[in-house]
């Protein structure tokens, strides 16, 4: 026992010291907010919280999930498993199908024959073309005309049903036997078949199709498989054939409307031309307007001579001297220049010799003279000749101006009466043409429908298929646990998210707003796991009486009302294991079983409750003679006593209080025992008497909704609520597999040393508590 008593006086010591900084912690915890984002919103981790922010959040979120995977394996072991089994059953139900697939080729444009350009069709069909191609080969249409060319409305054996039918088989059990359907239902019948059965499937990249088509008869398969490909080449031969037809018959009729109305544009014309005197020139200049042309055209020669001449003749008029390029380039003045010259130096030469007025030379300077004159009088006669040529120039201008006029009229006139004689003849042109390139047409269309090229090919013919090709067990059992995982996880993340049942201490801080001060394991021998000081059970217990210890300014409160929101919640066995720890601890513990409705401590215990808290209340009694002693030395027991009508009168009385505050003096620690929260009043009252109250919270059990309706409860009657206790926790169940076992079996000694301390722990646990049993 020495051993034992060592490690409690040990515990005390620690406790006693952790008082000292108990406050500290509080302060600290009182700087944090005490507001928490919703559940959902916050990832819980342990037992603290992480923003999803955080760059942990990832990780925090997969083992989230992790959890929910663990918490509904079972539910997501029989979804998968029962979409295994339909999977498997449906496959093996199933009539084993043979597939053959043919090849097409098809190119944009058909092989150009009579144009005579490029043999080869275009390498580059649009995609629109390609996509309106894949529909036409997987219209009705289509289908029909394979049923029609296999003539698969006559063969029984296509039109059997080929999966298994419950209907069916009810109906031939009973005998009841169709009617022979019709042979418009038989073919129609036939044509839904072969949709349902093939599949058309472009090859990426390329003008190649793959036409594949399924059936229970590898022969028959083969057949309507080659039969589609030839009914596809045959619909677009006859679509060729019947837009030539289409093109002839359009073509012959406007031929005829446009030939009729080039008859009548070109007789409009005709008499247009007679009545306005309108002669065509073959698309040349008409007569006045080639004569205004012409004029125009000898107006500007005579304005240039013209302009010319009266230059001419204003120089000459303005210069006195003989040096003009005009009156040099004429040979009588260049004669008479050329012969005074030689008079003037025959007069200088002689001039040293004889005397100016020698005869000879008065008869040189006469000659000079008249040569002069001479000079003077041509020099007039070309001024007049170019005068004269300038005058004869204008007036010839001034009469081609006068007749330019009149032309000018006449061509204005004419343009005025041939707008609509034009308007006329385009009309005429443009029927013309049209009736030219139409013929044209026709006869290129006429020629062309008798040479039809195509531009469908059969790359590859279907062969006849050797193995099924469906079903695929292997194959379907895959996709049956895909989707089995796909659906099982949905449904679990689903009811995850509906699920308001606490399970986890996380939940209890976000529901709440409290500190989760302990989270208590579930366990099926509750009595030997309190027996043993090293069990889950019992360092659960332990770790909350430490807590508790933290949880107020001034450490471990003196009076301590333990209540939950409903009832079965694990109350009775949280009080009695708080107040054992305490007492065994060395502390005087009252434990008080508060619940005057539905007491249960006095059969945990097995003791008297002929007398008790009730009788109190009532002052029929003192509270010395309501104490009752139990197996654990320093926990004393008042019972309920006998059940009042007016349990709630009762406990908002001042004796009550009286109770508490004389208690507090003669014990360390007073426990109450009290009811549910919802529903009672019981509870409010117990909570504002008591310095503090511990709400427990029920794991499976308890739900959101009740949690704060009872907290709200109690914060109205201003309880002091200092935390909450997660009873009844399944660690694995919740998902939660990692950290709340780790202190259980932590420290457990395996010399000899710790197994006689844990033995002789247990033994005297053994011998001092009696079976519990009841409510847990």
């Amino acid at each position: 026992m020495k051993p034992h008593r060592a490690t409690n006086d040990d515990e005390q010591s620690g406790a006693s010291n952790g008082r000292a900084t108990g406050s500290q912690l509080v302060t600290a915890a009182q700087a944090v907010p005490a507001t928490r984002e919703p559940y959902g919103q916050l990832v819980g981790y342990g037992y603290g919280y992480m923003d999803a922010e955080t760059p942990d959040a990832l990780a925090a979120k997969v083992l989230e999930y992790w959890r929910i995977i663990k918490k509904r394996k079972w539910l997501i072991s029989s979804i998968v498993a029962a979409f295994l089994v339909v999977g498997s059953v449906t496959t093996l139900m199933q009539t084993p199908l043979y597939t053959a697939t043919v090849r097409l080729q098809i190119d944009g444009n058909a092989v150009k024959i009579v144009a005579g350009e490029n043999l080869t069709p275009v390498e580059n069909p649009d995609d629109e073309y390609m996509r309106t191609q894949y529909e036409l080969l997987q219209s009705r249409t289509m289908a029909e005309r394979v049923a029609s060319a296999a003539n698969l409305a006559g063969d029984a054996g296509f039109l059997e049903s080929r999966d298994f039918s419950l209907i069916g088989s009810i109906s031939s059990l009973f005998g009841s036997t169709p009617s022979a359907p019709s042979q418009t239902a038989l073919e129609d019948a036939a044509v839904s078949v072969v949709l349902g059965n093939r599949v058309v499937r472009p090859v990426a990249g390329s003008r190649l199709v793959d036409i594949s088509y399924s059936d229970p008869n590898p022969e028959r398969t083969q057949q309507i498989a080659n039969a589609y490909a030839d009914a596809y080449v045959a619909s677009n031969l006859d679509k060729r054939f019947q837009a030539n037809a289409s093109a002839k018959t359009f073509l012959d009729d406007k031929i005829q409307q446009l030939k009729l109305r080039l008859e009548g544009s070109e007789k409009k014309l005709l008499a247009f031309a007679q009545a306005q005197q309108i002669v065509d020139v073959n698309d040349k200049a008409s007569i006045a307007e080639t004569n205004l042309a012409s004029a125009n055209a000898e107006l500007g020669t005579l304005i240039s001579e013209r302009t010319k001449n009266g230059e001419l003749w204003r120089q000459l008029e303005a210069s006195d001297a003989i040096s003009l390029p005009q009156l040099l380039s004429n040979g009588v003045i260049d004669g008479l220049r050329k012969k005074r010259n030689e008079l003037e130096l025959e007069f200088k030469q002689k001039l040293p010799t004889f005397k100016p007025n020698y005869p000879a030379m008065v008869q040189i300077k006469n000659q000079i003279d008249e040569i002069d004159q001479q000079l003077a009088r041509e020099v007039q006669t070309l001024k007049d000749s170019f005068k004269a040529a300038y005058e004869s120039t204008l007036a010839r201008e001034q009469k081609l101006g006068e007749r330019i006029s009149v032309l000018r009229q006449d061509v204005l006139d004419l343009q005025n009466r041939s707008i609509q004689y034009n308007i006329l003849k385009r009309e005429v042109d443009t029927n013309r043409d049209l009736y030219a390139s139409l013929l044209q047409r026709f006869k290129e269309v006429d020629v062309a429908s008798g040479v039809v090229a195509n531009n469908i090919f059969v790359v590859d013919r279907a062969l006849l298929p050797n193995s099924p090709s469906s079903p695929k067990l292997g194959r379907t059992l895959m996709m049956a646990l895909l989707l089995g995982l796909a659906a099982s996880l949905g449904t679990a993340y689903v009811l995850e998210r509906f699920d308001d049942k606490i399970r986890v201490p996380e939940q209890v801080e976000v529901a709440s707003g409290l500190s989760v001060l302990g989270a208590i394991p579930k366990v099926q021998n509750v009595d030997e796991q309190l027996a043993d000081p090293r069990s889950a059970l019992s360092e659960a217990y332990r770790t909350l009486c430490t807590t508790l210890q933290f949880s107020t300014e001034n450490g471990l409160p003196k009076t301590l009302v333990i209540t939950s929101s409903g009832s079965s919640e694990g109350k009775s066995l949280t009080s009695y294991s708080v107040a054992r720890h305490f007492a065994m601890l060395g502390r005087k513990v009252l434990l008080v079983d508060a619940d005057l409705r539905n007491p249960s401590l006095h059969h945990r215990l097995r003791r008297d409750n002929s007398i008790g808290l009730s009788n109190y209340l009532t002052g029929a009694c003192k509270p010395p003679e309501a104490f009752q002693s139990t197996h654990v030395p320093g926990l004393a027991f008042m019972a309920s006593g006998p059940l009042p009508p007016n349990a709630a009168d009762l406990l908002g009385s001042t004796r009550l209080f009286s109770l508490l505050s004389v208690g507090s003096e003669v014990f360390d620690l007073i426990i109450l025992d009290g009811p549910p929260v919802l529903g009672l009043a019981d509870a409010q009252l117990l909570s504002a008497a008591a310095a503090a109250t511990v709400f427990v919270v029920s794991a499976g059990h308890s739900r959101i909704g009740s949690v704060r309706g009872a907290l709200r409860r109690l914060q109205l009657s201003r309880g002091n609520v200092v935390g909450a206790v997660l009873t009844k926790f399944e660690a694995d169940t919740a998902g939660y597999g990692y950290g709340y076992g780790y202190g259980y079996s932590y420290g457990a000694d395996t010399g000899p040393r710790g197994l006689s301390v844990a033995r002789l722990g247990a033994q005297r646990d053994q011998q001092q508590l009696p079976d519990l049993h009841g409510d847990t």
